[in-house]
């Protein structure tokens, strides 16, 4: 049996290490129940496919100032030094998830969807195309055009010209067919602060935000409770 019940958390606004330190719990509970349900059918000589009893979370949270650099990332990225960092009001993180080098900050939605894929689908593309796609959605309702940019991952403005320009930012860890990290959302974002890094290791795309495209500021609650209906649906998922 699989278990598409996903509890959904919503921790504010939390500073990043916070968070990362509750995603690696949540994570590690995940994968340890997994394996020691795998161990327990294989010893019965059961299914163990069919009775996948782990639990599944959909986090969304905002982050003071701070910049991670991901597993595949460059340092030299980060076009700050410590006390320009300090300047900023800024933290700095090399963490374990992949891609490149990011910013999150007050006025963006970021998601951790910590989930057993074996309950939804066992594929890593699909899964990042199906958040990507939720993005999409979300900014349709709000009457901007998503869209994907081959050869990267997250959503953007103006793909297939000069004009390309990032909104969404993404950077999974899977082990176990368990995810964690997730998204980070440009709803009312500060975009000055992309100018202190090479935002994922791409120097000649810009970045943006739907407050930047639309010229006014966005009801972030709204856009969040949009974006959630969405992943929901895409997924199947019932929220509890």
């Amino acid at each position: 049996m699989k278990n598409k019940k996903v509890i959904l958390q919503d921790w504010g606004l939390i500073d990043y290490k916070k968070a990362w330190d509750r995603q690696e719990t949540l994570f590690a509970e995940t994968v340890n129940l997994k394996m020691e349900l795998r161990n327990r059918m294989v010893s019965a000589g059961d299914n163990y496919e069919e009775k996948t009893l782990t639990n599944n979370y959909l986090v969304f949270c905002e982050h003071p100032h701070v910049y991670t650099l991901g597993k595949s990332g460059k340092p030299e990225h980060l076009l700050l030094n410590e006390a320009q960092l300090k300047e900023k009001q800024a933290s700095y993180y090399p963490i374990n998830r992949g891609g490149d080098i990011t910013y999150h900050g007050p006025g963006q939605i970021v998601s951790y969807p910590i989930l057993d894929l074996d309950n939804f689908f066992t594929d890593i593309h699909l899964y990042l195309r199906t958040l990507e796609e939720a993005v999409i959605l979300t900014m349709a309702d709000f009457g901007l055009k998503g869209e994907r940019y081959p050869g990267y991952t997250g959503v953007w403005l103006d793909a297939d010209n000069e004009k390309a320009r990032k909104i969404c930012a993404m950077g999974v860890r899977c082990s176990r067919w368990v995810t964690m990290h997730g998204l980070a959302f440009n709803v009312n974002t500060d975009l000055d602060y992309f100018k202190n890094i090479v935002p994922c290791g791409i120097d000649d795309k810009a970045v943006t935000s739907m407050q930047h495209e639309l010229g006014e500021q966005v009801d972030i609650s709204k856009a969040k409770e949009i974006l959630k209906h969405h992943i929901s649906v895409l997924f199947g998922m019932e929220m509890i």
